[in-house]
């Protein structure tokens, strides 16, 4: 069953046209990628569905209702969170007051105390490093702290927008276990990551995209043996 159906969606930047006519699923307990170079519109896609952007034409629905024209805090309230490129912490708060932000709707406020202890337990190193500013955190540490808020609104689906940017290999390999983790757990996500080799192995289903289209899609195994994705984005 799909959780998520973006149906020719399109969407500008006043003039410019950054996606165009994009359809795609995300069935519930899967893993789903979205694939693609810098700029071919993945962020786009990601901050439409959030609601971030509005004026898309098209239909967007969340578990069979529409929730295209919605604000933000409604989309998120049915569940839909992002772990946002670049964390986007508040780096003068800890790591504490950090997660806390991420159940500040009522439908999350009273799983506060329960889904801090299962992120606490998911990232131990938070858990030490609680009363700490976010500022004085490792990358690494930052991107935990930027998960574990997601995981405080207790999502259905939650979209990663490139995890891994900008980490060491060693913390490359820990968010994708993570992942994995979470997935393991039942939690539906929607991936957008350059690091596609790792990308493929993990995900469930696959749709690539470039300049604003979606150009091909399949399972993950299938698109790992595809000539032109192993050209274009895995150099051999």
């Amino acid at each position: 069953m799909n959780i998520l159906n973006a149906k020719g969606v399109s969407v500008y930047y006043g003039d410019i046209q950054a996606l165009w006519d994009i359809s795609l699923s995300v069935t519930s307990g899967q893993i789903v990628a979205l694939l693609g170079t810098n700029g071919a519109g993945k962020t786009t896609t990601l901050k439409t569905i959030c609601g971030l952007l509005s004026g898309a034409s098209g239909q967007i629905d969340f578990e069979g209702k529409i929730i295209s024209g919605l604000p933000v805090h409604d989309i998120a309230d049915l569940g839909i969170t992002l772990v946002p490129e670049g964390r986007q912490l508040f780096p003068k708060m800890d790591v504490e007051e950090n997660l806390l932000i991420g159940s500040y709707l009522r439908r999350t406020h009273v799983h506060r105390a329960k889904n801090l202890s299962k992120v606490y337990e998911l990232f131990p190193r938070l858990a030490e490093r609680k009363n700490q500013t976010a500022e004085t955190l490792s990358g690494g540490e930052q991107q935990m702290v930027a998960i574990g808020r997601a995981l405080m609104q207790s999502p259905k689906l939650i979209m990663f927008d490139e995890p891994s940017l900008g980490l060491s290999p060693i913390l490359v390999q820990e968010v994708f276990r993570v992942i994995e983790e979470l997935h393991g757990q039942g939690l539906t996500i929607f991936l957008v990551e350059q690091n596609v080799h790792q990308t493929l192995k993990i995900a469930d289903y696959c749709y690539v995209m470039e300049n604003g289209r979606i150009v091909k899609e399949g399972t993950g195994k299938d698109l790992e043996k595809d000539a032109s994705i192993r050209e274009t984005y895995l150099g051999f």
